[in-house]
């Protein structure tokens, strides 16, 4: 197994698990509760990680998390439908659904 990602937010972890899952890539979260454990551990050492089960699927798993990475940095959007604006990691509109432009 490979360490492939961390991040001190449990939600975003939990959303590369779920992007990675969705291509047909398993993986596993480790320190998923250790949060807790902060003030007895160093903060890094309780940061939620994903480890990679079949290591052959590496590269692809880096090239999903970049994209991701790369979504996330973008700049926010307008919706077409009801003009609310959605910070870029979002592909639908918040309010109305509607897909991005």
């Amino acid at each position: 197994m490979t360490l492939i990602y961390t991040h001190e937010n449990k939600l975003l972890v939990e959303n590369v698990r779920n992007v990675l899952r969705m291509n047909g890539i398993e993986t596993v979260m480790k320190n998923e509760f250790s949060s807790g454990a902060a003030g007895d551990l160093a903060p890094l050492d309780t940061w939620p990680e994903l480890w990679l089960v079949d290591d052959t699927q590496l590269a692809t798993a880096q090239k999903l998390i970049e994209q991701i990475e790369v979504q996330a940095n973008g700049d926010d959007w307008r919706c077409n439908q009801c003009q609310e604006l959605n910070g870029s990691a979002f592909e639908v509109c918040w309010n109305c659904g509607a897909a991005a432009n």
